[in-house]
Parts: structure tokens; sequence; C-alpha cells
């Protein structure tokens, strides 16, 4: 478990400046399982999950959806048969923001705490 995965999102304002190139980077390895990908000219992180069929990956689906609920900070989930992809970045900076680190760190923890 992570640094990240323990710390908790603080609120995002869209005055709040979206992470540096060199942030990203330094926060990159807390999360080496994701991809940083770049949608629109948005940077995001994602990383898709296997599962052994589509009811373990909607269980996993279900149970980020409250954390992300509780924390107050929202992926993209796209849940097809046996893998579920997720994708972080913050809406309202249009990019990545610290939480999206902090949220990528906590999906891992929820796989792990499964296995």
């Amino acid at each position: 478990m992570t640094t990240l995965s323990k710390s908790r999102c603080e609120p995002c304002r869209a005055s709040a400046p979206s992470l540096s190139a060199t942030e990203i980077q330094e926060l990159l390895p807390q999360v080496a399982d994701w991809s940083l990908i770049d949608v629109d000219g948005i940077k995001q992180l994602q990383r898709q999950y296997a599962f052994k069929n589509f009811v373990s990956a909607m269980s996993f689906a279900n149970q980020l959806a409250q954390i992300a609920e509780d924390e107050g900070h929202h992926p993209s989930i796209l849940v097809e048969w046996g893998k579920v992809t997720v994708t972080w970045w913050t809406h309202s900076t249009k990019g990545l923001h610290h939480n999206d680190f902090i949220m990528a760190a906590k999906t891992d923890s929820l796989l792990s705490a499964k296995v």
C-alpha cells in the first residue's frame, strides 16, 4: 500500500492548477501500473483490470464507485466481460491533480484487498 492510498482527496476548484509535467513524472512511479494518456489535450491516468467474469468486474466497479463517492472524486469506469477500464483526471482543471494519483492508488488497493 502506497502513501498515496492512505491520503484523502482535497476539494478541487476550477482555479486549482493541473500538475506540471515534472510533478506528474514524480508521482507516476507510485502508481506504476497506470498509463499516462492524452485525450483531446487532457492528461489522464488509465488502467485496465482483468477479472474472471462480468459479475466480478461489476462488483469491483461498484466497490470503486463507493470509494469515489466517499472521496468526492469520480472516474470514468468502463465495465466489460472480464475487464474494467478506469480513467482518472480532474474535470474542473482539465488535467491531472494530486487527487487523481490518490484515487489511482486507492483503486489498486481495492484490488489488492481482494487478493
